[in-house]
């Protein structure tokens, strides 16, 4: 990969605990450090800046014709050293528009012509000089120079995509899910300038944190749902309702806010042609939205923070054919009472979380789009995995565009943590072996491997199941409190702001106090099997001397089932600490005065290429 050329890097110490291991680092990386943008003790340097804006989002949707209208006016905030001329935005919905390049699959029957711009104009003069090419659009201004604004206003129009559902569109004839809707501003950061990937359908985004409000307007008998606090619940809902949610928000148990009975006597919302939904919603990366005529909604709320006892709303809103979704709002709670005190053990940072009967497996700010799914240990995995999300990439402003592992390997070891808290039968077992059978394969890359150069079955591992094992497995390493903090330490130092792959390093290290680049290197900047064997068991004078074998350079736990001569039998764990000095081989002694018969190595979250050499009979 064009990343790991040698005459592209940089050498650095890893931070200021003296690494003895060094991380390779890109000159971009390099410049941030000498721009004092980043610092190598994981921290914000001290002229780190971010762009932001302010967005008043005006939506007309048909949701027969799926036609939306709307007005965005924008005041952007330019906070860079840099006076910039040229302003980049993102379509996202020309996705769906016929020619441009996508990595996704549509039928073509599901393209069209994409977001028309209506009218443009910055500072109150009308613009034509933009050009749109893909899902970037490109707009000339007038020069916008450090610490200034500059005001937009962009009247347009689209088609929401009726099939081919990636990750937005009509879910059935009555419910929609709509996501990246509006003309938004491209990130500039301090690491590449303008974020100028086109969107593909296949890496995921990158935004700047923003504030909304936004109008939604929708034909009458039609709720709306959405990223943010609904402003205007009395005007929009009926009263019953209105008191339902008002309810929802002060208790712990379950309330029905809209009933079977309430959609089949039409006492949702007002009785009106159109009702116009008020949301607002403060320093977040995305505003979503979402509206069904037939669906229930099911919420609840809980304490979050202990300290200052806010609470968090959480709703399920779906189709009551979908018998899955009756049990989803407890699934959704109980993750966000795990998230709050459990793992990553902080307080749930937003007001509400929706989760929404759709037909995809896709997070929002504040927003779940999650289709239905026969088997209830899926329904629960797949919950808590996109309500995970919320932490990363949405408090931690994440590229996941360029670093997909970023966000999703904490959604994955989120997931494997979290679900045996709801239900202790389940083993989650999600990605282990395809890392184990793929690893040193054609495409096994490095995790630090930019996500749009991910190939086949890497592009699942390394953003999902690799860096979840990683985290998990000094997790284990450091034991849960000193994890804790040094996860804490990465929290503190990058929420609202826009942390890169060092600023995670560097955080953990010196959250820890521990210098981990000795694991850090292997894992996510090399390649290579993930392999172990069991080489030899000889008696000694206390028991017996076990040898394991690393046949790669990612370490690894060491997990032993013991069997003895009397049929009674032990368990021996060894953290990743048994190859911190950089051995291939590692001896577990094992003190017993029993005859050992046959020794099993493995755990269902440790992956093995070749399991034929992980049971050792004893002689």
């Amino acid at each position: 990969m064009k990343f790991f050329k040698i005459s592209a890097l940089l050498i650095l110490g890893a931070s200021t605990l003296n690494a003895q291991t060094q991380l390779p680092i890109e000159p971009v990386f390099q410049k941030t450090y000498q721009q004092e943008t980043r610092s190598m003790d994981g921290k914000p340097g001290k002229k780190y800046w971010q762009n932001t804006s302010d967005y008043n989002l005006k939506v007309n949707f048909n949701p027969v014709s799926r036609l939306l209208n709307g007005k965005v006016d924008v005041v952007y905030t330019n906070n860079s050293p840099d006076t910039l001329k040229t302003i980049w935005f993102k379509l996202y919905p020309n996705l769906y528009k016929k020619g441009v390049p996508r990595k996704a699959r549509f039928a073509e029957s599901d393209l069209g012509e994409g977001v028309t711009i209506e009218r443009l104009a910055a500072n109150g003069r009308g613009i034509s000089d933009f050009n749109i090419d893909g899902t970037n659009m490109t707009v000339n201004v007038p020069a916008v120079i450090p610490g200034k604004t500059i005001k937009f206003s962009i009247t347009y129009n689209y088609t929401l995509n009726k099939g081919s559902h990636m990750r937005t569109g009509q879910v059935d004839e009555g419910s929609h899910f709509v996501a990246y809707f509006f003309p938004r501003i491209a990130v500039y950061d301090d690491v590449n300038g303008w974020n100028k990937y086109p969107y593909t359908g296949a890496e995921e985004f990158y935004n700047d944190f923003d504030n909304f409000n936004a109008e939604v307007t929708v034909p009458g008998g039609y709720g709306v749902w959405a990223t943010g606090d609904l402003k205007n619940a009395s005007d929009v809902f009926q009263k019953d309702i209105v008191s339902r949610i008002a309810s929802a928000e002060k208790n712990d148990a379950v309330v029905d806010v809209i009933a079977d009975k309430d959609l089949a006597d039409k006492k949702v919302t007002q009785a009106k042609a159109f009702n116009t939904f008020k949301f607002e919603a403060k320093n977040v990366t995305d505003f979503v939205f979402a509206l069904s005529d037939h669906y229930l909604w099911k919420s609840s709320s809980l304490i979050v923070d202990s300290a200052t006892k806010r609470r968090t709303r959480v709703d399920a809103v779906f189709n009551p054919k979908h018998k899955d979704y009756y049990e989803v709002v407890n699934f959704a709670r109980k993750t966000v009472e795990a998230m709050s005190y459990k793992f990553p053990k902080w307080p749930y940072p937003y007001n509400h979380e929706t989760v929404f009967d759709g037909l995809d497996q896709m997070e929002y700010p504040m927003m779940v789009n999650d289709n239905p799914v026969d088997k209830r240990e899926d329904a629960i995995t797949l919950t808590d995995h996109e309500i995970f999300h919320t932490m990363f990439p949405f408090y931690m402003g994440i590229n996941e565009t360029k670093y997909g592992w970023m966000d999703e390997g904490w959604a994955t070891i989120g997931e494997w943590l979290i679900s045996p808290m709801i239900d202790s039968t389940i083993v989650d077992e999600y990605g282990i072996q395809p890392t184990a059978s793929s690893s040193g394969g054609k495409d096994d890359s490095p995790i630090m491997t930019l996500t749009p150069d991910l190939k086949g079955s890497g592009s699942f591992t390394n953003s999902y199941p690799k860096p979840g094992l990683a985290y998990l497995f000094v997790k284990d390493y450091l034991g849960d409190e000193l994890f804790i903090k040094a996860l804490h330490n990465y929290i503190k130092n990058w929420n609202g702001k826009h942390p890169m792959p060092y600023d995670f390093f560097y955080s953990m290290n010196e959250g820890s106090g521990k210098d981990l680049n000795w694991f850090w290197k292997p894992w996510f900047f090399e390649g290579g099997v993930v392999d172990m064997a069991i080489k030899s068991a000889d008696k000694t004078d206390s028991g017996y001397a076990i040898v394991i074998e690393n046949k790669g350079t990612k370490a690894l736990p060491i997990d032993l089932l013991l069997t003895f001569e009397d049929g009674s039998s032990m368990q021996n764990h060894s953290t990743i600490g048994a190859w911190e000095k950089g051995n291939n081989t590692f001896t577990v002694d094992i003190k017993t005065a029993k005859k050992l018969t046959k020794i099993v190595m493995g755990n269902p979250h440790t992956p093995d290429k070749v399991k034929s050499d992980n049971t050792f009979s004893v002689h």
